[in-house]
């Protein structure tokens, strides 16, 4: 049954249950009204013939078939009465007028003879075979009749079942109706309901098909048929901006990678020529190729770096690394000894107090590392490049040209640099991985032009001055008590 359901289209199945529902419903109300139809009728029959009294002279006349002796008189009525009335004696015998079908004698018939009973209603059969309903009591006759006997008073069961079968073919056909207008109704309610969500199976399909993200399905109201294309529209708009930043970031990477390869290529060139020629180059110029070739390599390896620290995903707990309490003014310090080899011509002057943060210290390092290059980068020779770490606010503040005011919006956006840095080296992912680490575990980074000239960057991360108390189970005390 399951898989033939699935078999079915939507809107059928939601017409076939709306079907089943209505044929529940309506096969219930039918045969509760039956029942009480059936009900009432019989009551309405029991109480006709409980209220029906044989005449006195029928009577006379139904015992004398049976060879009983009556006294003579004048005002007996031999008139049959419209129902089936016979007579039962104490010892079972059934006294019935003459040419009738008598009917079958149960043992209440007789308890009531002998008077044991008061009065019995009973279904019985005539010796034909017709479905009877019987009342059998003691008639109220003076006692000249004598004798121990009951009148059965019967009327045919077809009275009841007659317009009970009738009834019944018209509530079976009402059901048939309504069960086949419900399906009908059914399926009209479900295409007028699916159209919205065939409009955006339609628009799923042409973007499977076409790959144009730009589609947007037309979403009015707060229902949830509007709620899904809303979510729908929101998913689309953010896959097509994950495409074109993915398309961007593939043209800036290519962009940037284009020119440390040209530069090595042409040095690597250079280089194979003078092999094969034999014209050995000058001792200066052959050193100074080579340490070219050196730090475009170093170039390119810093950038593939980046670039793989840029494509971990931003929605993976950690950014796909794990978390961990870090000291990071161990972090700052270290990232501050790397920073000291590459501005051997600058002054370093650093004041960090304990700080305790959740991060990666790998890529923490590597954050810290990237702001103290941008410093040793920008400041002038002999200049001084100082980091302090107060409160969870780390400050690295240089002595260079500054950050121009119009640049600040975009120094953390990848591979962007400023007209004045595009001569220098570097990649323009440094501050864009900044930004992620420290977002990565919830606080936030900024520039901002330094008092006196020169460039502060701040950092602020949530933390506290001490580590966290490793969880442990709490100290029993009766072994305390048994060690003291």
């Amino acid at each position: 049954m399951n898989t033939y359901m699935r078999q079915l289209t939507l809107r059928a199945r939601l017409g076939l249950l709306a079907a089943l529902a209505v044929a529940i419903a309506v096969s219930a109300a039918a045969t509760a009204a039956w029942l009480v139809t059936r009900e009432q009728l019989t009551s309405q029959l029991d109480s006709n013939l409980r209220s029906v009294e044989a005449p006195p002279g029928y009577v006379q006349d139904l015992l004398s078939t049976c060879g009983i002796k009556q006294p003579a008189s004048d005002q007996r009525d031999r008139t049959p009465t419209p129902y089936t009335v016979q007579v039962i004696t104490a010892d079972g015998a059934v006294c019935s007028a003459p040419g009738s079908t008598a009917i079958k004698v149960v043992g209440t018939d007789i308890s009531v003879a002998r008077g044991v009973l008061a009065s019995s209603l009973h279904d019985a059969q005539s010796e034909g075979g017709q479905e009877m309903r019987v009342a059998t009591s003691r008639p109220n006759l003076p006692r000249a009749f004598g004798g121990a006997y009951a009148v059965s008073i019967a009327q045919p069961l077809s009275s009841v079942t007659t317009p009970l079968n009738s009834l019944a073919l018209l509530l079976l056909g009402v059901a048939g109706i309504g069960v086949i207008a419900s399906a009908t109704a059914g399926i009209g309610i479900a295409r007028a309901g699916l159209r919205p969500v065939e409009r955006l199976t339609a628009t799923a399909e042409h973007i499977a098909r076409t790959e144009d993200l730009t589609v947007r399905i037309p979403a009015a109201g707060d229902d949830e048929i509007a709620r899904l294309a809303k979510s729908f529209n929101a998913m689309t708009e953010a896959l097509a901006t994950s495409r074109d930043r993915q398309q961007q970031l593939i043209a800036d990477a290519g962009h940037e990678l284009r020119t440390p390869l040209t530069s090595l290529r042409t040095n690597i060139e250079l280089l194979i020529r003078s092999e094969k020629s034999g014209r050995q180059l000058p001792k200066g110029a052959r050193a100074d190729l080579l340490a070219s070739v050196t730090a475009q390599i170093g170039e390119l390896a810093g950038l593939i770096g980046d670039l793989q620290e840029l494509s971990r995903p931003d929605n993976a707990p950690g950014g796909g690394t794990s978390l961990h309490v870090v000291p990071m003014h161990e972090v700052a310090s270290r990232a501050l000894e790397r920073a000291k080899l590459r501005g051997k011509n600058l002054a370093f002057t650093s004041a960090m107090e304990d700080w305790f943060v959740l991060a990666d210290p790998a890529t923490l390092e590597r954050a810290v590392v990237n702001l103290l290059d941008n410093a040793v980068k920008f400041s002038p020779e002999k200049g001084t490049v100082k980091i302090t770490l107060t409160g969870g606010q780390l400050t690295v503040r240089d002595e260079g040209p500054g950050v121009m005011p119009d640049d600040l919006p975009y120094v953390f956006d990848r591979f962007w640099r400023s007209p004045t840095a595009r001569s220098l080296p570097g990649s323009g992912l440094g501050l864009s991985i900044v930004a992620r680490v420290v977002q990565r575990s919830g606080g936030t980074v900024s520039l901002r032009p330094a008092e006196g000239g020169g460039t502060e960057a701040i950092v602020l991360m949530p933390g506290s001055p001490t580590p966290p108390s490793p969880p442990g189970p709490s100290p029993d005390p009766a072994s305390s008590e048994q060690r003291e």
